[in-house]
Parts: C-alpha cells; sequence; structure tokens
C-alpha cells in the first residue's frame, strides 16, 4: 500500500517521527493497514499553509508516486484551533482525484484529548468521525504525549 501524507503547514519543521513509527507499529490511523501488508510512503508534504493551496495539487503529483491512499496528518486536529479546512480538503481529494482520504496518522496525544476535551472542540458529530482514526486507547495515546 503506497500512501502519501500532508500535514498542517504549522508543522512543516516536523520530521514525521511519531506519523512513521505509527505506520510502521500500525498504531493510530495506520491500523487500518494489516501489519503484513507492506507500507510506503510515496510523499510528504505540507498544506501550504490556510487555506491549503497544496492541497490542490500534490495529491496529484502523490497518485504519479504510485499513492494508493492519502492520510491528513493528527497535527491537522490536534493543533489550536484544529484546521477549520479539513474536512473540505478530504472531500476535495476524494472527489477530484478519486483517491480514499484517511483523516490522521499517528494516535492522538492524551494531552490533546485532554486539552481539547476541556475546551469542548470535539464535541460536534463531525468532530468525531474524522478523529475516529486516531483516537486510538489511553495506554497508546499516552506513548505519543
Amino acid at each position: 500500500m503506497k500512501i502519501g501524507i500532508i500535514i498542517c503547514d504549522r508543522y512543516k519543521n516536523c520530521a514525521g517521527g511519531k506519523c512513521f513509527r505509527a505506520m510502521q507499529n500500525r498504531e493510530g490511523a495506520f491500523d487500518l493497514y494489516s501489519k503484513e501488508e507492506a507500507l510506503e510512503i510515496v510523499g510528504y508534504t505540507t498544506c501550504g499553509g490556510c487555506p491549503g493551496g497544496n492541497i490542490e495539487y500534490v495529491p496529484e503529483e502523490m497518485i504519479k508516486n504510485g499513492a494508493e491512499a492519502v492520510h491528513l496528518a493528527t497535527g491537522f486536529v490536534v493543533g489550536y484551533p484544529p484546521c477549520p479546512y479539513i474536512s473540505h480538503f478530504k472531500k476535495f481529494i476524494e472527489e477530484k482525484y478519486n483517491l480514499p482520504v484517511v483523516v490522521g496518522t499517528h494516535p492522538i496525544p492524551q494531552k490533546y484529548l485532554i486539552t481539547h476535551e476541556k475546551l469542548g472542540t470535539w464535541n460536534s458529530k463531525e468532530w468525531k468521525d474524522l478523529l475516529s482514526a486516531s483516537i486510538t486507547n489511553a495506554k497508546v495515546r499516552l506513548t505519543y504525549d
């Protein structure tokens, strides 16, 4: 399975350590894939900054490299405020490029979950759906703090 990862531009200096560890361990959103299935990153870039200029064309580059899915990194949802465009990004990529989009990469760190629960950030059904792939359990979340 070949995957492209798009990260929030706020974290443009991120080396991807948590994403790559989660991919290797099949944690967070990567537990969608069997451990027997080889995963390969064929693209890793930022959204280009608000309102996401790279979203328009980087999936095409990833497809040229064989991408079969795109993951919008967990940073889009745990940063404050969470990305207001994430639903638009997901819909755009899926419709324009006919490519499945998974919201999330590594598990949501426990400290971010606690903060967003206190703030009520993710109380809507839409957010619960967007977070479903990377919520995981408290034991795993703590290892990503």
